[in-house]
């Protein structure tokens, strides 16, 4: 076990993991709390709800809080380093569902709700759970105590 732990927290000490994880991070917080909470003009849990039921994804409840909870605590997992690679797995499959569930019909480009946006994410989040946290990362810290 001590072996798998320590393969999941250690990665190449580079600083280049960072500039993913930051603004991943932020931008992940920001739509998981849109969310979660209601917050930066978000639904909330209730309003992501009824929309993720309308959609063919029931319990809507249960998906909102699925969803939201990936994306607010994964990103603030991949902000601070912290599990990286198990938090942007967990990422890269609730932009998969959400590429495949809302956006593929709309084809790439934002403007007409395409999953260009979440494709640049999903590809980000591969990018951190094939990396890891890099060098500054809290999984290091882990990591090291071990």
């Amino acid at each position: 076990m001590n072996t798998f732990i320590q393969r999941l927290l250690t990665s190449h000490p580079s600083l280049a993991p960072l500039a993913l994880r930051v603004p991943v991070g932020i931008i992940l917080m920001a739509h998981g709390s849109q969310k979660l909470f209601g917050w930066f003009g978000g639904s909330g849990l209730e309003g992501t709800g009824q929309w993720m039921a309308s959609i063919g994804l029931a319990p809507g409840f249960l998906m909102a809080l699925l969803a939201g909870s990936a994306e607010f605590f994964g990103g603030l997992f991949i902000l601070l380093g912290l599990l990286t690679r198990p938090a942007a797995a967990v990422v890269a499959f609730t932009m998969a569902v959400a590429i495949a569930s809302v956006h593929l019909e709309n084809g790439l480009f934002m403007a007409n709700n395409g999953y260009e946006f979440g494709l640049a994410l999903l590809a980000m989040a591969v990018s951190l759970a094939i990396s890891g946290a890099g060098k500054l990362g809290l999984d290091n810290l882990l990591a090291n105590r071990r």
